[in-house]
């Protein structure tokens, strides 16, 4: 480790190489800080997501297609919590010492969830989308099947897109990368890659999602309008009304993940596309990781049914004979005759 020196000699990370990179001197207390922090919100993340995996998979009650693109959620977010600790130790040490193919594959397992995330908060928008503003096309248009194919294709598209990424600017050789010292593992994009991923990864699902959710968000205005007049007119609406009631509050919450997603992605990609100092992206970057714990808390607040699996998940009564058909919709005020 590269622990700060009172003579402050120059240190390199390979010192029989002259291109190599120059380690990055910090003090004994920042390495203890982050070295305490990072295992706790790596375990954080991994296991609030983990509860939210478990759930979805186990309960046969939770196997709707928004609930299969929560879960798909979760994965990408539960990747990213696994590879908190070595992003840390990648960070804090500042010199890559495991060769161009390991740095390749390490970019392309840290930056594939990342970009699954963003797939997968695109289909949330376009099942909320039909859920909302066409909800009696919703049973025939987004079936289960429909729901794991574009899943599947989601992920696909997002390991070969980054994969493109990856080889093109040169992570498996180092030659390709002349701007840089032997030693570092970092994004260094080529211009054409610039205008491309700057297109593909954030304004192409920026404005789809923004898009969708204005759209939802102006339909169920006019809908509790129009509720709202024919309440005051003394006719009954109960028929359908609870249905809709709760497509609003799905398209509420998973509205919250978005924006939520979105204020942490959008600083992020626009200083990752500019000149800007290290310190900052490094910042923006455990910001955008940090999102990933925090998407489980949403579902806790606004989700009931979560909030009852977790407790059959921690009592360990999912172990018990026909665990996965329990109803776990219900609630304290419903009493059973």
């Amino acid at each position: 480790m590269a622990y700060e020196t009172e003579d402050h000699e120059t240190q390199y990370c390979f010192p029989a190489i002259n291109s190599s990179c120059i380690k990055g001197k910090r003090s004994r207390y920042e390495y203890n800080i982050m070295y305490a922090c990072v295992p706790l919100l790596s375990a954080w993340t991994v296991f609030l997501n983990l509860l939210v995996i478990i759930s979805i998979s186990h309960f046969k009650k939770l196997h709707t297609p928004t609930n299969l693109i929560i879960l798909s959620l979760a994965v990408a977010d539960l990747l990213i919590g696994i590879v908190m600790p070595m992003e840390t130790t990648r960070l804090i040490e500042t010199c890559w010492y495991f060769g161009d193919t390991l740095c390749g594959l390490y970019s392309i397992f840290i930056e594939v969830p990342l970009s699954a995330s963003l797939s997968n908060l695109v289909l949330i928008a376009v099942d909320r989308y039909v859920a909302v503003c066409h909800p009696l096309l919703y049973p025939q248009k987004i079936t289960t099947a429909k729901t794991l194919i574009s899943i599947c294709l989601s992920w696909i598209c997002s390991s070969a897109y980054i994969t493109a990424f990856v080889i093109n600017n040169g992570y498996f050789d180092t030659s390709l990368r002349t701007d840089m010292c032997y030693g570092e593992c970092s994004v260094m994009m080529r211009f054409a890659w610039r205008v491309i991923d700057l297109f593909m990864s954030f304004i192409f699902p920026c404005i789809v999602i923004i898009t969708l959710y204005l759209r939802i968000f102006y339909v169920v205005h006019q809908q509790v309008k129009v509720i709202n007049s024919l309440m005051n007119g003394g006719k009954c609406v109960m028929e359908g009304s609870v249905k809709r009631k709760s497509e609003r509050k799905a398209a509420l919450t998973l509205g919250i993940i978005v924006t939520a997603y979105l204020l942490c992605f959008i600083p992020y990609y626009i200083c990752s596309t500019s000149v800007t100092s290290s310190t900052t992206i490094n910042v923006l970057t455990w910001v955008l990781y940090t999102n990933s714990g925090l998407n489980p808390l949403v579902y806790a607040l606004f989700y009931p049914w979560f909030k009852n699996t977790v407790k059959h998940i921690l009592t360990l009564k999912i172990f018990q004979p026909a665990s996965s058909l329990v109803n776990i919709f219900y609630t304290k005020s419903i009493v059973i005759k």
